[in-house]
């Protein structure tokens, strides 16, 4: 949501920041601009509501010139998507410039107050009354930027990402950060501020990650950070280990398709050094301090959102099947805003592909407050969410770029399996052999996974079908309403087909009635406890002339006799159900979307990382 870039050297600045943008766009984002200070020591903007792209054709005959600049892609909190919404804005003397992600909550009384003083506004923003704000400081109170800054963020209410640039002082950028992420790249000379970590890959490995209430003061040779009480900070420099090939299309039509191709890979990745399956062992050395804390907990609260809610649905029924702990699962936007009731001995893992996600975050913080125990599950090494837990695994997914997750989801889901398998160990729920027995099967299913790859020309022929469709249902038992749901959430994300997912058994409690000839279902139907049930459900939806879309276990007839279509997975324990079941919905979303043109990577209205209320 929203992207920042940022650059200080003895570059060219512009052609930086532009390739920034574009690596920032699956970010997702309305508008885009830049700002640059040129040898003449003149302040130039370009912006333009639309894709970078947009914003390149605008420009292109402008003076671009400049070794200081700064870019941002907007997604619109306040104010529409238009060409004075966007950034960067500017003081009302025009010498400032200034680039924000988050949203400054008091922003209105501010305002008010600033128009009091003869400030006029151009823009709808919260982001314009900050920069008037560091302004009216400034000048009323005799001080320097760097003062009227720090002076500034102490009066603000909420989140933010900034950058600010004045073209009085050509040689600095200030940054600063509370809620919302930033990374600066140190190079020769030069440095580098951006959202995250894939516009800086290119130029330099080396970075910090900026922490809350600090204000970086960045010139050509010099990087201050401060806290915003003025105490000068010592900050640790990380070793990215992200590399550019991560972030390319590797000769795929979009980066969905490459990581949809990418989890056996990832799959593997994720439980590599954490299983031992000839001794039925497993390490998880972020677990390993708090075994005490996992045997002796009440329960366990999974808090996330989107798809990561799913995959801690996933969580949910493992660990009580096999750790038999107590699981709920709760959205974090709604944890945060009621009066949950938590104890020291309840444990909470917090979930977030990004690790930026604002509503987990605020739920972190809230269970943290109350004494509980909190565990992250993070794909993004060095962002917020594993600095604000106390303990956690990475799922070493590697970049997601699509702004439907996909691989995400599978990492996630594997790192719950392992979860609830290392919980079951150490508390003695399953034996030594039955480990044996599942940790075997799950180290093979990245090979299962590459085997349901094998049904992308099937499926093909399926969304052929199904395009045209306006409304569809998903339907699964068990671990399968989890998979259900996921399914469902994809089609409607990247294809704006309606979808919804239930568990199959509530079917006839309402959606029941929307069944016709015009209503595809797609079923979970694999070979487990409740598949004579899900037959069952085939039945009702198939005598209301409904279309049946059926996930089988390879080799079943029963179901391929009622069936419309059916897309065989290999067979795997009930336990490993959704690292399969998930492959042959995500193929059938991304096929469907891309038949009806739809923009798969950067679906409409939606931002990968969620960092705003």
């Amino acid at each position: 949501m929203c992207g920042i870039v940022g650059y200080i050297g003895n570059r060219e600045a512009y052609p930086i920041v532009i390739k920034g943008l574009h690596r920032l766009e699956y970010r997702g984002y309305d508008s885009a601009g830049v700002a640059l200070i040129n040898p003449k020591k003149e302040l130039n903007i370009y912006k333009k509501a639309g894709k970078v792209k947009d914003l390149e054709d605008f420009a292109a005959s402008s003076d671009l010139s400049g070794s200081v600049g700064m870019g941002h892609t907007r997604w619109a909190t306040h104010g529409e998507p238009n060409d004075r919404n966007s950034h960067p804005h500017q003081s009302g003397n025009e010498k400032l410039a200034i680039i924000h992600n988050g949203i400054i909550e008091n922003y209105g009384p501010i305002k008010e107050e600033l128009i009091s003083r003869g400030h006029t506004f151009k823009s709808d923003t919260d982001t314009e009354v900050l920069i008037h704000l560091i302004e009216d400081i400034q000048k009323n109170g005799n001080l320097d930027l760097q003062e009227a800054v720090r002076v500034a963020l102490h009066e603000v209410i909420g989140a933010f990402a900034i950058v600010i640039m004045d073209k009085e002082q050509p040689d600095q950028l200030i940054a600063a950060r509370k809620g919302s992420p930033m990374v600066i790249g140190v190079g020769d000379k030069e440095y580098f501020i951006a959202s995250d970590a894939t516009p800086i890959v290119e130029y330099t490995k080396n970075v910090i990650y900026l922490n809350d209430n600090e204000i970086a003061y960045l010139k050509r040779d010099e990087l201050l950070i401060k806290s915003i009480d003025n105490i000068v900070q010592t900050p640790y420099i990380h070793e990215l280990e992200l590399k550019l090939e991560m972030l390319e299309k590797g000769g795929y039509d979009h980066f969905m398709l490459k990581e949809i191709y990418e989890q056996p890979r990832s799959i593997k990745d994720s439980m590599r050094g954490r299983i031992y399956p000839n001794e039925g062992k497993l390490q998880l050395s972020g677990l390993k301090q708090y075994e005490e804390k996992f045997k002796n907990a009440d329960r366990i609260i999974i808090v996330a959102c989107g798809t990561s809610w799913h995959a801690g649905l996933v969580g949910e029924y493992l660990i009580e099947e096999f750790a038999r702990v107590p699981v709920e699962v709760e959205y974090a936007s709604e944890f945060r805003y009621r009066n949950p009731i938590i104890s020291e001995k309840d444990i909470v893992i917090a979930i977030s592909q990004s690790g930026e996600t604002a509503d987990t975050m605020a739920a972190i913080e809230l269970a943290k407050e109350r004494g509980a125990t909190i565990f992250g599950i993070c794909n993004v090494v060095g962002s917020s969410i594993p600095r604000l837990t106390h303990a956690g695994v990475y799922t070493h997914a590697g970049p997601e770029i699509g702004v439907a997750s996909t691989k995400a989801f599978t990492a996630q889901v594997t790192v719950l399996t392992l979860i609830a398998f290392y919980v079951a160990q150490i508390k003695g729920t399953v034996t030594t052999g039955k480990l044996v027995e599942l940790l075997t099967e799950l180290e093979s299913i990245p090979t299962l996974v590459e085997k349901a790859l094998k049904a992308n020309d099937l499926i093909v022929k399926i969304a052929e079908e199904l395009k045209d469709s306006r409304n569809c249902l998903f339907l699964g038992r068990g671990s399968g309403f989890p998979v259900a749901l996921e399914g469902a959430l994809k089609l409607k994300e990247i294809s704006y087909i309606h979808a919804e997912g239930y568990p199959a058994a509530e079917m006839k409690h309402g959606p029941i009635a929307l069944i016709d000839a015009e209503m595809p279902v797609i079923v979970i139907a694999t070979k487990n406890s409740s598949y004579e049930k899900v037959i069952s459900n085939i039945q009702e939806v198939k005598a209301r002339k409904g279309i049946v879309i059926a996930i089988v276990t390879e080799g079943d007839t029963d179901v391929k006799n009622m069936a419309d279509y059916t897309i065989e997975i290999p067979h795997a324990d009930e336990a490993f159900l959704p690292l399969i079941a998930t492959i042959p919905l995500q193929l059938l979303s991304y096929h469907i979307a891309v038949m009806r043109g739809c923009n798969v990577d950067q679906p409409r209205n939606l931002a990968k990382s969620v960092t705003v209320e």
